[in-house]
């Protein structure tokens, strides 16, 4: 983290070793969590621009990450905290690693709704893909108001993963645009191999085409 300088990842100034503690000097972020900033909203979601920009910025740190070779492994709501401007700060890396982004590892770790097939199927897998399905639970999470994958039980729960079985609800679906159903759909892919990138999705024209606009409002 000392060797990151990211906008979108928060700085680790100093480590400071005793006797009984490690203490970590880190940058100030005072507005909260992703997932405290949900809770906020009426339906628990936000409208397509705002996900578009909170996500593009989540998507920066970890293009910058996997650039750096780091894979962070525990991409959730609640290690995405915002600053006082409600821009995004990407925090906890105690799952990361830092090893060649085509090494495969066989570590069963991360938070289970965010987990990709091939950490569910505990098979070896790259990390930089399995960012990429975590990064689409949070996009669908901040889009719907609801988590894509769940289950009455952890068995359940991975059968649903393993299938990328996910529906948005159809109030969500309706008011979507169809780059931003392209983007899920491509994420949640369960072929390790064929997720896109973060550099990628930047580059989806989801992000740069404007809203359509409403009839009778005045574009001035």
């Amino acid at each position: 983290m000392e060797k990151m300088k990211h906008p979108n990842i928060a700085r680790l100034y100093e480590t400071i070793d005793t006797e009984k503690y490690v203490i970590l000097v880190m940058e100030y972020v005072g507005g909260g969590s992703l997932h405290s900033y949900l809770k906020s909203k009426a339906e628990r979601r936000l409208d397509e621009q705002e996900v578009k920009r909170v996500f593009k910025q989540v998507l920066e740190a970890i293009k910058y990450c996997h650039s750096r070779c780091i894979t962070h492994r525990d991409i959730k709501l609640e290690n995405v905290l915002l600053d006082d401007q409600c821009n995004i700060k990407l925090i906890d890396f105690g799952f990361s690693t830092c090893i060649p982004n085509d090494k495969k590892i066989k570590i069963f770790c991360g938070t289970p709704s965010y987990m990709g097939p091939e950490i569910v199927n505990k098979t070896e897998y790259a990390g930089p893909p399995a960012d990429i399905w975590a990064l689409g639970v949070l996009l669908f999470t901040i889009m719907s108001g609801c988590f894509p994958y769940r289950g009455a039980t952890d068995k359940e729960l991975y059968k649903r993963i393993n299938r990328a079985d996910y529906i948005l609800p159809s109030e969500v679906y309706n008011s979507v645009s169809a780059e931003g159903l392209s983007v899920l759909r491509r994420i949640f892919n369960i072929e390790p191999e064929k997720r896109p990138t973060a550099r990628e999705i930047l580059h989806d024209e989801w992000f740069s085409k404007q809203p359509k606009q409403q009839e009778g409002e005045d574009i001035n």
